[in-house]
């Protein structure tokens, strides 16, 4: 394969391979076949790189939305808590003093369990997010050695041909 021809990739690449290694093996020009061969290779491992990177887009975005539900859930909960507090304020002014102090400890309880809870949320969220980035890093470092393998292939498939030419 010349430096400056392109390898096509993804499933047009691979029929173009195949049909060269067919074109190669029915002529008797190895070179074709070999070419044939790598280029079918070649547009396996990017359709392989393909399914990773999107596999890893795909974690990325689950815990995106999951930190977006903790979030949310976090917000509806101070929201609910701040009525509970409107409400008890209420409450209290009707009653006497006792009544007050009531209502006051109430509220310091709900509003530290939904502190407890919005932590507890985002802690899952980044972990979500961190367990995303790991795959994604993965998936990236599996991606580039698969390109390596496949220029070590182009590389001996032109060490071949350059062996055979001479």
């Amino acid at each position: 394969m010349s430096e400056q021809e392109q390898v096509t990739g993804g499933p047009l690449g691979k029929a173009v391979g195949r049909a060269k290694q067919m074109v190669g093996a029915a002529l008797g020009r190895d070179e074709l076949h070999r070419e044939g061969q790598l280029q079918e290779v070649q547009a396996d491992v990017q359709a392989e790189a393909d399914e990773k990177a999107a596999a890893a887009a795909r974690k990325d975005e689950e815990a995106r939305i999951e930190a977006e539900r903790a979030e949310t859930e976090a917000e509806r909960s101070k929201v609910e808590l701040e009525a509970a507090e409107i409400e008890a304020e209420e409450q209290a002014e009707r009653k006497r003093a006792e009544a007050e102090q009531e209502a006051a400890e109430r509220a310091r309880v709900e509003k530290a369990a939904a502190e407890r809870e919005r932590l507890s949320g985002e802690q899952r969220s980044e972990e979500k997010r961190r367990q995303a980035a790991a795959e994604q890093g993965a998936a990236k470092r599996d991606a580039a050695e698969l390109q390596r393998e496949a220029a070590r292939a182009e590389e001996a498939a032109a060490t071949i041909e350059s062996k055979e030419k001479d």
